[in-house]
């Protein structure tokens, strides 16, 4: 039976290919991977300074670690990933290794540990939601100016909380206030990732595609705010689209999952429906009083949910593919 993980890849994969091995150098015999770790410069704003255009936040060094597959000397396309709530989980190694083997290199971003924090699933508030896209934005900084990687093909993709970061970096506006000079994203590869929040003009997104991978049993995360998004973006006339898979949960892409899992504190924000106001403010419009919440998620549920939750398991992993 084809695993939830095998049907994304088949789908993903294609999306993320077309964007970054049309041109020359796109390897297809890969050798051994070389990695390196790369400190990134960034800020933690809070939200209402992210969305304000301020660069006042608290200076922070966090992690990422660049894997080089093959051993020649060219440019390589790239993936920035973006992990969720929980932290660097092993579907992100996972999807890391795939690339790897096709030619791609990846660029794993930790945005928690050189915060202190460790995972964010059961208090939210720990950090806002927009510090993840500025630090997409200085990942694609580094790797743009990396002897190795081609500036012109560096994607971007995220799981859940990083999706949501990686989806909201396609807009227009935050590139010119917060994204680097002269680089942007080849693509946008994102999976079940919260779409609840409207933006002031997020209908303005880049040129490059957008592709969202969402299961329809997801009952951390629920799709249907990203049908709605979608088919604002497509009136638009945006380059996106949505793939659904029927019947799959949160962290579909975890082949070394076999069960449900129920996260009993796990906070989701799958009932709020959450717009940006006057001056950074983010307006929570449910239920119909409109009131600011704090960080995005003052009013975070916390209930019995179920998601596949990745296990960092060396000897799973091993067996992943």
């Amino acid at each position: 039976m084809t695993s939830p993980f095998q049907l994304a890849l088949r789908v993903l994969l294609p999306a993320v290919l077309v964007h970054l091995s049309q041109t020359a150098g796109f390897a297809q015999t890969v050798s051994p991977v070389r990695l390196e770790a790369h400190p990134v410069q960034t800020v933690t704003m809070t939200d209402e300074q992210f969305l304000t255009g301020s660069t006042d936040g608290a200076p922070v060094v966090i992690a990422g670690q660049l894997r080089l597959p093959g051993s020649g000397t060219g440019r390589l396309p790239a993936v920035v990933l973006l992990h969720g709530a929980g932290g660097i989980s092993a579907n992100i190694d996972l999807w890391a290794r795939e690339f790897n083997s096709i030619g791609i290199a990846t660029f794993v971003l930790d945005s928690y540990t050189g915060r202190g924090i460790v995972s964010v699933s059961e208090n939210q508030t720990q950090l806002g939601r927009t510090p993840q896209i500025n630090d997409a934005y200085r990942a694609l900084e580094l790797l743009a100016k990396h002897p190795r990687i081609d500036p012109a093909r560096i994607a971007v993709m995220g799981f859940s909380r990083g999706g949501q970061a990686a989806l909201y970096s396609s807009l227009t506006r935050f590139q010119r206030m917060h994204g680097p000079d002269g680089a942007r994203f080849a693509a946008y590869v994102i999976l079940y990732p919260p779409c609840n929040l409207k933006f002031i003009d997020d209908e303005q997104v880049g040129a490059q595609p957008i592709r969202i991978f969402h299961g329809t049993a997801d009952d951390f995360v629920l799709i249907d705010a990203c049908r709605a998004y979608v088919a604002r973006l497509k009136k638009a006339g945006r380059d996106v689209q949505l793939t659904e898979y029927p019947g799959a949960l949160h962290v579909f892409d975890g082949p070394h999952l076999k069960d449900r899992v129920f996260v009993a504190r796990g906070q989701t924000t799958r009932r709020c429906a959450m717009e940006e106001g006057a001056g950074g403010k983010i307006i929570n419009t449910e239920p119909s009083s409109r009131s600011p919440m704090t960080m995005l998620v003052s009013n975070a549920e916390r209930a019995s949910v179920t998601m596949p939750m990745p296990i960092p398991s060396r000897s799973r992993l091993s067996r992943g593919f």
